[in-house]
């Protein structure tokens, strides 16, 4: 059970304000989690509770599986408090290192450790979240966001999520 990390799309809403949706889906392009914050918001900040609110059902008994087995995200969330994040849960990961932190190691020498693993042919697997990003906005009432409240649009962005389980 393969997923794709977190990612964030900005959206305006009315009042010229922005919000951003920030989710993981699964290899089917399928939202797992949806996280609705302001605009300004950084993403690495959320990251940690979107992967806390995956719940997946088992087909037999037993509790929802909350972990997933691999995750991909972009440059946004590659910083060490999220690898480290990932590495005491155990969750295998492909983030690509961001070009200062490349730096910034590389100055340092033998000191700061080896550069941390990147498989390419994983990360291209990361498209599947937008295109489930693409999905929601297919809903006239995700791509337009008429609405003011962010309840509001978390309770829209949610059963247009809905609908693209029940049709997959």
């Amino acid at each position: 059970m393969s997923r794709s990390g977190p990612t964030t799309n900005s959206l305006s809403c009315s009042g010229h304000k922005t919000t951003k949706i920030h989710m993981a889906a699964d290899g089917r392009c399928r939202p797992l989690s949806l996280i609705i914050t302001p605009g300004h918001r950084a993403d690495c900040t959320q990251f940690d509770q979107v992967l806390e609110k995956i719940r997946v059902p088992r087909l037999g008994l037993g509790r929802p599986r909350r972990l997933p087995d691999s995750i991909g995200a972009d440059r946004a969330y590659s910083n060490g408090v999220i690898r480290a994040y990932l590495r005491r849960r155990g969750i295998r990961h492909v983030i690509p290192e961001k070009s200062d932190s490349k730096s910034a190691r590389l100055r340092k020498g033998s000191r700061n450790g080896r550069p941390p693993g990147f498989d390419k042919a994983r990360y291209k697997a990361r498209n599947t979240v937008e295109r489930a990003v693409n999905k929601l906005k297919q809903f006239r009432a995700v791509a337009t966001r008429y609405d003011k409240r962010g309840y509001v649009s978390l309770g829209t962005v949610t059963a247009a999520a809905l609908l693209i389980w029940l049709r997959s």
